[in-house]
C-alpha cells in the first residue's frame, strides 16, 4: 500500500493517471525542468509515460514518489520521492520539482523535511543523498538547511539540452 504522508499544509499521496495535466503545467516548464535533469516535456503522453514509471518504480521497491497536494484542494503543486531506493543497502537519494507559483512558500522545504523523516525513521534508511545541479542555488541552500552534508562535485554528471553540469553531492545519514 502506498504510503500517504502529511504535514501541516500538505499531504503527499500517490500520483495517479488523473493528475497528469496538473504534471504537465510544471513537467513542461522550461524553468522548472533547468534542474531536473532532463528536457521540458512536451507532450501529456510523456506525463503519463513518467506516471507509469513512478507506479512502477513503487511496484519493484524501487522508488517512492509522492504528489504535493496542498490540504484543502485536489491539485498536485509539484512532486517529490525516492529515488534510486535500495532496501538491501538503507539507501536512496531524494529529488523534487514543484510548479512556479508555489515557489519561495515553503512548501518544498516542508515536504522534504516529512520525507527524510519517512525515510530515516519508517523506511528505516541509513543514508539520503541529494544531487543536485550547482548553478541551483535554492536547493543547495534547501539541502544545507535540513542538515545534508556536501560532500562533493561529479564533474559534468548531467547533460541537459546539450549541455554538461557538474552537481553537488549531498547526504544525511542516519545517527548512531
Amino acid at each position: 500500500m502506498f504510503p500517504i504522508l502529511e504535514t501541516e499544509r500538505l499531504i503527499l499521496r500517490e500520483i495517479e493517471k488523473e493528475d497528469a495535466a496538473d504534471l504537465f503545467a510544471y513537467f513542461s516548464n522550461a524553468e522548472v525542468m533547468r534542474y531536473y535533469g532532463q528536457e521540458a516535456f512536451s507532450s501529456i503522453e510523456q506525463v503519463e509515460t513518467i506516471i507509469g514509471h513512478f507506479s512502477e518504480s513503487f511496484r519493484n521497491h524501487r522508488g517512492l514518489r509522492w504528489g504535493m497536494q496542498i490540504k484543502g484542494t485536489s491539485r498536485l503543486i509539484g512532486t517529490l520521492g525516492l529515488n534510486n531506493l535500495v532496501l538491501s543497502h538503507k539507501r536512496a537519494e531524494i529529488g523534487y520539482e514543484i510548479h512556479p507559483d508555489y515557489w519561495r512558500a515553503g512548501y518544498a522545504s516542508e515536504a522534504v523535511r516529512k520525507v527524510v523523516s519517512y525515510a530515516l525513521e519508517e523506511l528505516q534508511l541509513n543514508r539520503l543523498g541529494a544531487m543536485i545541479y550547482l548553478e541551483n542555488e535554492a536547493s543547495n541552500k534547501l539541502a544545507q538547511k535540513l542538515g545534508f552534508q556536501h560532500e562533493g562535485i561529479l564533474r559534468k554528471y548531467y547533460e541537459q539540452n546539450g549541455k554538461a553540469f557538474d552537481i553537488n553531492v549531498y547526504s544525511i545519514v542516519k545517527d548512531a
